[in-house]
């Protein structure tokens, strides 16, 4: 019997090193796939083995003689997003194989590929009451001169000791100008039970902070009520919602029938605010997440102005594969000077994925795409009428 040596620690070191900087720097190209409205790219962006080693590994051989990793990551997902320095940034969702989720900022040049993390996760202050578990951090650039992260913050519902299931979720704030030093406000308060997905806009509304809402009864369950909501508060030092209105509700029959939530803060063009949103619908292989946009009133960003049928981005290949499968989630995207929109998703809870598309093309495909008619009539009577002007443009 051959005996195989054990490879020196410090050749399994390099070759774990080499590995790592030849996925970073691994360069991505855009799919084949075409439909005029965004273009997907091949490789995801950001994986868990993407993660620096040094916050894996010891790299020590003394106490740490076989390179065992010691800090495992099961995913990266649900990644706020922003230009800064004139970088592409995302805050990524990281979640550790200890089922703790923490922040942790990664940046790029062209924002398609060569993510690299800085050298340290953020360092989130906690509130008095701790969190169990942070997450989905939407990041908004506001007029008041801060960045601000807006995230959920997870605790143990105290009602219901005896299920050790049982959570409650709010909407964690923090701010700050440079995404390494941050100041952590007070939690968000609403009067409609838990909240999830809140965004802040990115400019005053008659002098105060706005903000979209997920109102929720529980804290999986939307119940009865939910949608996107919208409301106002006069600071977000301490950040207070009186009152909510509903901007999308659900609807029977459709991709948010069951569940919708606002994605990054809206973007600002000349037709109206730009919207990327989640629906959830119930399907026999369980609850199925996809992407959607619409528009609002430039001078009423709560009222809906343009809403195209169905999804925009919905899993497909290998992005249905995963934690939590059949999902895509997008709590990011970032517009360049020249109008380049990069909307960065996750994949099934597991991985994150860039999509490219521009301000030009989302406002077309808002403004003209039909509108959901909410009945199988309908959606042939829109075929038709699609089919009759290609008829008469084709003669």
């Amino acid at each position: 019997m051959t005996n195989i040596a054990k490879p020196v620690f410090q050749d399994k070191l390099g070759q774990l090193l080499d590995e790592s900087e030849d996925l970073i720097t691994l360069k991505n190209q855009p799919s084949k796939q075409y439909n005029g409205i965004f273009q997907r790219w091949i490789n995801p962006i950001i994986t868990r083995e993407h993660i620096p080693l040094n916050w894996r590994y010891d790299f020590n051989e003394q106490t740490n003689p076989m390179l065992l990793e010691r800090i495992g990551v099961n995913a990266t997902l649900n990644s706020g997003a922003i230009m800064f320095d004139d970088k592409y940034v995302i805050v990524v969702r990281v979640e550790g194989n200890d089922r703790k989720s923490f922040f942790a900022v990664a940046q790029s040049d062209n924002g398609v590929d060569n993510f690299r993390f800085w050298s340290n996760p953020i360092t989130l202050p906690e509130t008095e009451e701790p969190d169990t578990n942070v997450y989905d951090m939407r990041l908004t650039a506001h007029e008041d001169g801060y960045i601000y992260g807006l995230f959920c913050t997870e605790r143990k519902d105290k009602t219901l000791m005896e299920n050790t299931s049982a959570a409650e979720a709010q909407c964690g704030i923090a701010r700050t100008k440079d995404l390494v030093t941050w100041e952590r406000l007070p939690d968000l308060v609403t009067y409609s039970g838990q909240q999830r997905n809140v965004v802040l806009h990115s400019e005053y509304v008659d002098g105060k902070y706005a903000l979209f809402t997920r109102p929720q009864d529980g804290f999986i369950s939307v119940g009865g009520g939910g949608g996107i909501g919208w409301g106002l508060s006069d600071s977000m030092v301490n950040a207070e919602i009186k009152s909510e209105v509903i901007v999308d509700t659900k609807l029977y029959h459709t991709i948010n029938e069951v569940k919708n939530g606002q994605g990054p803060a809206p973007l600002k063009t000349d037709d109206g605010w730009l919207h990327l949103a989640h629906g959830v619908r119930n399907t026999a292989a369980g609850l199925r997440y996809v992407l959607y946009s619409f528009m609002t009133d430039l001078n009423a960003p709560w009222k809906i102005i343009h809403k195209p049928a169905g999804h925009l981005i919905a899993p497909e290949g290998s992005e249905r594969i995963g934690d939590v499968s059949n999902v895509v989630f997008s709590n990011g995207w970032v517009v360049n000077d020249a109008g380049d929109v990069n909307i960065y998703y996750a994949s099934s809870d597991t991985r994150m994925h860039v999509a490219t598309t521009s301000i030009a093309q989302l406002v077309d495909y808002c403004k003209s795409t039909p509108e959901d008619g909410l009945r199988s009539a309908s959606s042939v009577q829109a075929i038709n009428k699609l089919i009759a002007r290609n008829e008469a443009y084709s003669k």
